[in-house]
């Protein structure tokens, strides 16, 4: 069996000149992720630019150390994301590029201009065909299946249903339209008619109108729901919840899918870098950046999406557990902190399901820079 390769770059500095944007570069030169770009090519800087109120998406600084070294490479990179499937101000191009200036994504400092990759509203793609379980074919945004290589770059941190977010989450979700999003989740929430205290949160952030209040209690309208997860992420009772065991495991199947239409496509042409910093309990799509979880551990990179996010996984794993947060257990090394999380989420079937359907390997060999 394959044995990957990820380049791993911690956060001390030895001498004044290493500085972690140079620590960056140095990365994707020991990657090797100039083979990957050929001259004049139209290279995709793939990130997330967190949502309005997040603090903790990857900062632009490091994403311009990235894209200095696109062009170094000689390409032209654009720097871009996806409309999102549920409400806010990052379902349209025009509010996602207003969030991304206001989270300093601005040509001046990412040195790139900045390229919603599904459209106007998220309705321009392409489908991929990859005839595996659930999806003869995918729907990949137009100007990410269109991009001549692609430079994945991933805040790792925990995801409600996803059990953690990386560089598989980045290329399935990340890269996918709304209808691409929505054939990806396709969960239907349950109410705790119990703990359900009928405050109507759920009714507020549902982005298609298919919660009402019912003599006090949330009822949700399983003809209509699209999967997005916003009201069981922001219900405060947790009264809102799914069936973990029948709906995630295929959730994340689904996803992983979608990861490999993305990689399949841009085979030879795509690298990845997953940022171990700002490792909060929740997805940068939340409003909100909660207390990490554990201390900041450093850069990774690599070719192979199923490596690097297992390397991710395992380095988060070993450290401590920082308490007074969302971290109610598993806080001692070498437990899973995600599960320490929610422990009915199955983020390992990401490595697993990513090698059965050709994704990547798990098995990887870490190398320090």
């Amino acid at each position: 069996m394959k044995r990957s390769k990820v380049y791993y770059a911690n956060l001390h500095i030895d001498e004044f000149e290493d500085n972690l944007e140079s620590k960056i570069k140095r990365l994707f030169d020991r990657a090797e992720f100039k083979k990957l770009i050929s001259p004049k090519d139209l290279t995709a800087v793939k990130v997330h630019f967190g949502e309005k109120g997040n603090t903790s998406f990857v900062p632009p600084w490091y994403v311009r150390a990235i894209v200095d070294k696109v062009i170094e490479a000689g390409g032209d990179p654009f720097i871009t994301d996806t409309t999102t499937l549920y409400s806010g101000p990052r379902n349209n191009a025009v509010g996602h590029l207003n969030v991304a200036n206001e989270h300093g994504f601005a040509h001046s400092v990412v040195n790139a201009p900045l390229i919603i990759a599904d459209g106007l509203k998220g309705r321009d793609f392409i489908e991929v065909e990859i005839s595996k379980k659930h999806f003869k074919s995918v729907k990949i945004a137009s100007d990410i299946f269109h991009a001549d290589s692609m430079i994945v770059s991933s805040h790792f941190k925990g995801h409600i249903m996803a059990g953690f977010g990386g560089a598989v989450k980045n290329l399935g979700m990340g890269c996918a339209p709304v209808a691409g999003k929505k054939e990806q989740h396709s969960v239907r929430p349950i109410v705790d008619e119990e703990l359900c205290i009928g405050c109507g949160r759920c009714v507020e952030v549902c982005p298609v109108q298919t919660i009402e209040l019912i003599n006090g209690k949330s009822v949700i309208h399983s003809e209509n729901c699209i999967g997005c997860g916003e009201c069981i992420q922001n219900c405060p009772e947790k009264a809102i919840t799914m069936d973990w065991e029948t709906e995630i495991p295929e959730f994340v199947e689904r996803m992983t899918e979608y990861a490999y239409g993305v990689w399949n496509m841009k085979k030879g042409k795509i690298g990845f870098f997953n940022f171990l910093i700002n490792i909060t309990p929740d997805c940068d799509c939340f409003g909100v950046s909660n207390k990490y979880i554990v201390q900041d551990i450093g850069f990774l990179a690599s070719d192979d999406p199923v490596a690097i996010d297992k390397a991710s996984y395992d380095l988060v794993n070993k450290q401590h557990g920082f308490e007074g947060t969302n971290l109610k257990s598993n806080l001692s090394p070498g437990e899973d902190k995600f599960k320490g999380l929610n422990e009915s989420t199955q983020g390992e079937l990401q490595f697993i399901y990513g090698e059965k359907i050709g994704l990547g390997y798990q098995d990887y060999e870490i190398i320090e820079i």
